[in-house]
């Protein structure tokens, strides 16, 4: 028989939402445990870019900006576009209405951000960005955690919900030596286990075939919670929107410069200062090291003339089309991005960009070839560069052949050398939008609107219908309804001890 244990409330989850929750809980004067079935905490907010949309922060006020959360919600709105009539305006407004709360939490905890930055079409700046790194939240936040005594077990993962009646009241949780354990929680259980990009099943059933198999960029984010939540009466809403497939460079094996920075404050303090003060030039090299790594190819390089080559040497697309959903259909679902030089001649200066973070920086192809060594190719010749790509030559000589020959409207043929590659490029699924069905207090609901009682829900998992789409919506949720799930579950009464 597993043994059991005893708290207050369990927090499933180590990643923003998880300890946002836990920390809040413990506040409150509760004993929290709580569970992360990887090494360490962080989940998917270590691996986000680290941007947070807020409004009514004192970033904004120094840089002389007025905004009102009402301004913020429209514009939520305008990033939504078509998708706007499936929001849920009820936690909407909470978000909006706690953004500069969480700011300053986040700050007074040690967390420091640059910005804001334009996103349109926000109609003022909102979007902050923290330095060094986005591992910076799960530093400030699993240090805070434990001042407050949460009792962190990592390595350990959610089994299945305990039900006594229809209430909630514990977990059966598995450890890495396969040990199950009973965690009785006397006030409920907060699921913050993030999202389902990488679970299969879900996105089969709950979005399409066509995404199922796509990889994640957090390959832990298997929806556990959304799927043992479903198995005592919980409804995904949302569960459709998929933010893939997208194509972004491959991950360097080596950490960069920026990713190397430990999230210290003072070292945190000092790049926040440098970007205010020092000149873009000296700047400029860290910027680069982001750029280059974590975000997508612009398409204008196919618009242009570049591309896109599967590992067989074929050419398999439209570019100008969905490049990204036929990758995906790719052998190892990965590709090059091939041009020539008059290609690489444009995308040496503004306009003609490789990537960018909006309102941060531009990266053009001199900025890869130094940063990005391992992705990037050149060759005197077409056969030359196959070579480097490890493609078939007479394969990806007939494809550029074929598309020199082909209906190509504006876009220049590949003829002059030398000639590039970049890559290898490949489709992910980014996140998920689906969450389980909550009401304002978090708390979980049947599919027929009813509560789960002791069951609550944050971040990706207690989404419940809200659109997160632009920069920085996705964290900022993380962080507030995590917060506000530990205060609700925190409140409840304690309930039946283990004798």
């Amino acid at each position: 028989m597993a043994a059991t244990i005893e708290t207050d409330v369990l927090v499933v989850g180590g990643g923003g939402a998880g300890l946002a929750a836990a920390s809040e809980a413990a506040l409150a004067g509760r004993a929290v445990i709580l569970l992360e079935k990887n090494a360490e905490t962080g989940g998917s907010t270590s691996w986000s870019v680290g941007s947070i949309t807020a409004t009514g922060t004192p970033h904004q006020r120094k840089a002389g900006i007025v905004d009102s959360t009402d301004a913020h919600f429209e514009d939520m709105a305008k990033h939504a576009g078509e998708l706007a009539p499936r929001d849920n305006l009820k936690l909407r407004r909470i978000l909006v209405d706690h953004t500069a709360e969480m700011i300053d939490w986040l700050m007074k905890l040690g967390v420091v951000f640059v910005g804001p930055e334009e996103e349109p079409p926000h109609r003022v700046a909102r979007m902050h960005n923290v330095v060094p790194n986005s591992k910076s939240f799960a530093y400030h936040l699993t240090r805070h955690c434990q001042q407050l005594g949460v009792a962190i077990r990592l390595n350990t993962a959610l089994d299945s919900l305990m039900l006594e009646g229809d209430r909630v009241v514990g977990a059966q949780v598995r450890t890495s030596d396969g040990t199950l354990q009973q965690i009785r929680a006397r006030c409920g259980v907060v699921l913050a286990s993030g999202d389902y990009s990488a679970a299969a099943d879900l996105k089969a059933s709950l979005a399409n075939p066509d995404v199922a198999l796509v990889d994640a960029i957090n390959t832990t984010a298997t929806g556990d919670g959304h799927r043992i939540a479903m198995q005592i009466g919980a409804k995904v809403v949302n569960g459709d929107i998929v933010r893939g497939p997208i194509m972004r460079f491959i991950a360097p094996t080596r950490p960069n410069l920026l990713q190397k920075l430990p999230p210290k404050k003072w070292i945190a303090q000092l790049i926040a200062a440098s970007a205010n003060y020092l000149p873009k030039c000296i700047l400029r090299p860290f910027l680069m090291s982001f750029l280059t790594t974590a975000v997508s190819p612009s398409t204008d390089l196919y618009k242009q003339g570049g591309i896109l080559i599967n590992k067989l040497g074929q050419r398999f697309t439209d570019e100008l089309t969905k490049p990204n959903r036929d990758m995906a259909k790719q052998p190892d679902r990965l590709g090059w991005i091939v041009f020539d030089q008059s290609v690489a001649e444009k995308f040496s200066a503004w306009p003609y960009f490789i990537s960018t973070a909006p309102g941060v920086a531009y990266a053009y192809l001199a900025d890869y070839r130094r940063n990005r060594p391992d992705i990037f190719l050149q060759a005197d010749s077409i056969e030359g560069l196959a070579g480097s790509m490890g493609v078939d030559p007479s394969a990806l000589s007939a494809s550029v052949r074929q598309y020199n020959e082909s209906e190509r409207q504006e876009r220049p043929a590949i003829v002059q050398g030398p000639f590039f590659a970049l890559g290898p490029v490949k489709s992910y699924v980014v996140f998920t939008d689906g969450g389980l069905n909550v009401n304002e207090q978090l708390q979980v609901l049947h599919a027929n609107g009813s509560v789960i009682p002791g069951l609550y829900a944050a971040g990706s998992a207690g989404q419940g219908g809200l659109l997160l789409e632009g920069h920085g919506h996705h964290l900022g949720w993380a962080f507030i309804s995590g917060r506000l799930a530990g205060r609700h579950v925190a409140t409840n009464p304690v309930v039946g001890r283990v004798s």
